[in-house]
């Protein structure tokens, strides 16, 4: 009975020895955090995409469950914004490297890394350029102004810590030469030192013009099909530049070539009066109106000064066009001469005298002849 005893106890202390315990050396390459406790262990589990802000990949990233192995880095991470694929079998050799074993890979058949960035579009970066330098040196708004990089802009891809907005800090425009300098600056949340982006060119303003299509002569109606609208330099055009629709069913002034820009100048309604066309011509003054046949020598529109050839006296006159096929000629009324010439004598008019003697009349001087 009292050798039995012992032995019980001996095996009791045995059956609480953990297992791994027991096992061989080779059995042991797990990590300590792994299997300090068998009730406690947490598998690794394989991720199928990541995400990673940094420019390396660590066990932490491709594992789940990587206790202190995890700020291990196995990879070099894609380049800012980029995606980039690693085989199943190759990210598993890089963790048993590092004594990382019994991984559950969920039978993917490849890890999916992306590297995290702030992107910054082209198009965004000149909005900023020309909001940063509109109303400087005569420039307007920015939505007018036409930018020349000195360099392409293209698409950025920053850090991701880079989370603060396009601050410019410097701001240069010469309106002489168009040059502008523009430096801003990007906050980050990592208290690390904010990043800085220049950009140099030109810019300049311009404005919406409507442009022909094709050369147009003065007598021909602009149709839809002869304007497209363009954005032209300001300085080209002036402050007079033509609209689509204003410009639409009028007529030039002289003979345009196709790509140039119009001015209200260049346009005018259309001819009521066309060269070599039978007008009726209107002589008019106070009190009097007259109309005769007439052939116009000229093309004018209402308003327009045109010579037209009277078809009765075969003269060449003048007039305003007043109305489809119409010329009106104004003709001046004369107006009473008065004399102011002090050597031009003039009859006097007779007046009462103004004494106390009678007033010897007509009829009296014949009445004494008679007596």
């Amino acid at each position: 009975m009292m050798l039995l005893r012992p032995l019980l106890i001996a095996a009791a202390l045995i059956a609480t020895i953990p297992t791994a315990a027991l096992a061989g050396a080779d059995d042991a390459v797990l990590t300590p955090d792994w299997k300090s406790d068998s009730a406690a262990i947490a598998v690794p589990v394989l991720r199928a995409n990541v995400s990673v802000t940094g420019d390396v990949v660590r066990i932490g990233d491709v594992i789940d469950n990587a206790g202190s192995f995890g700020q291990i880095a196995i990879y070099r991470a894609p380049d800012l914004g980029t995606t980039g694929s690693l085989p199943t079998a190759q990210v598993i050799a890089a963790l048993r490297a590092h004594e990382v074993i019994g991984v559950d890979t969920r039978h993917i058949k490849e890890v999916t890394v992306t590297r995290l960035a702030r992107n910054l579009d082209a198009k965004d970066i000149q909005d900023a350029v020309a909001h940063a330098i509109e109303h400087r040196g005569g420039l307007g708004d920015a939505a007018n102004l036409s930018l020349t990089f000195d360099r392409d802009v293209q698409d950025m891809h920053l850090d991701a810590s880079n989370t603060g907005a396009l601050q410019p800090i410097t701001v240069r425009y010469d309106s002489r030469s168009t040059r502008f300098d523009v430096t801003f600056e990007i906050g980050n949340n990592v208290n690390a030192p904010p990043t800085r982006l220049r950009f140099t060119g030109s810019a300049i303003e311009t404005v919406e013009a409507a442009v022909l299509t094709r050369n147009v002569e003065r007598a021909d109606m602009l149709k839809s099909s002869d304007i497209i609208v363009e954005r032209r330099p300001k300085l080209e055009i002036g402050g007079d530049a033509a609209v689509r629709e204003s410009a639409l069913g009028m007529q030039l002034r002289h003979p345009m070539r196709a790509g140039q820009a119009l001015r209200v100048a260049d346009l005018a309604k259309p001819d009521l009066v066309q060269k070599d066309q039978g007008v009726t011509l209107v002589f008019q003054t106070a009190g009097l109106y007259l109309t005769t046949r007439g052939k116009a020598i000229d093309s004018g529109t209402e308003g327009d000064v045109v010579s037209v050839l009277n078809l009765q006296s075969k003269r060449t006159v003048t007039g305003v066009v007043t109305g489809r096929g119409q010329v009106t000629i104004q003709v001046a009324t004369p107006r009473p001469v008065v004399i102011t010439d002090p050597g031009i004598a003039q009859t006097p008019v007779p007046t009462s005298v103004a004494d106390n003697s009678p007033q010897v009349t007509s009829n009296q001087v014949s009445t004494s002849r008679s007596e």
